[in-house]
């Protein structure tokens, strides 16, 4: 008769003395990581989660800008702001002389609201600045899309040029304004190897067909640019604070 501890099969031991020979099966301490096998895994992994962060965070402002820069820029937008209010007023009060077409004041036109209607009418484009905002800001998508903007305005400014003999300083002034703004801005981007290898080309500027759209065109263009402007100017303030 059999004793029970054989009917039950093999004991402990026996079962350790056949897991050794069984390969694929290794004893349980040799699954455990060693305290040097540990200590370098948690090293990989600190530099791996370190990585992750540094290439989700935006370049902004901890990469910071020359504060000369910064203070020219904000000197410029105003210089710009004051131009563009010049010509914006000037456009609005000539408006009832008899060099200025009467539909202004048949249709409203120098409203904002029909203006607006306009703007879409004589395809005046807007720029974007969305990543010159202080709770999104980027620095170099701020600076190529406010160096595009500039652009395009230097070509919309273009676009203005006949408007009148009177208002012809005030457009030049203006212009020329605009355009050292932005040679400012890439030379910084230059600086920081954030420049595109090609500079931009002017795409399609809007043709004004009348004296009255040109006028209409101008009181447009003034208020676009003056909205950019603010942006830039509190993307740029956010910048220059320590």
């Amino acid at each position: 008769m059999k004793l029970m501890g054989e009917c039950l099969g093999p004991g402990r031991g026996e079962l350790r003395q056949q897991r050794a020979g069984v390969p694929g099966l290794p004893e349980r301490s040799a699954l455990l990581l060693s305290p040097h096998l540990l200590s370098v895994l948690q090293l990989l992994l600190w530099h791996s989660a370190l990585w992750t962060v540094h290439e989700a965070t935006p370049l902004g402002p901890a990469r910071s800008l020359p504060q000369s820069f910064l203070l020219k820029c904000l000197e410029q937008v105003r210089k710009i702001q004051a131009d563009g209010a010049e010509l914006q007023e000037r456009l609005v009060s000539e408006g009832g002389q008899s060099s200025f077409p009467p539909q202004c004041a048949a249709h409203k036109l120098c409203h904002p609201e029909e203006l607006m209607l306009l703007r879409h009418s004589l395809g005046i484009p807007q720029a974007p600045l969305s990543s010159c905002s202080s709770q999104s800001l980027q620095l170099t998508s701020c600076l190529n899309q406010l160096h595009g903007g500039l652009f395009l305005y230097q070509g919309l400014l273009q676009a203005l040029a006949g408007i009148s003999p009177e208002l012809a300083p005030t457009l030049d002034t203006l212009q020329l304004d605009v355009t050292d703004f932005a040679t400012n801005i890439w030379l910084q981007m230059e600086d920081l190897g954030a420049a595109p290898a090609v500079q931009p080309t002017q795409g399609a500027m809007p043709t004004f067909t009348s004296a009255f759209q040109r006028r209409a065109g101008g009181v447009l263009v003034a208020s676009q640019l003056h909205r950019f402007l603010e942006l830039a100017y509190r993307g740029l303030r956010y910048l220059a604070e320590p």
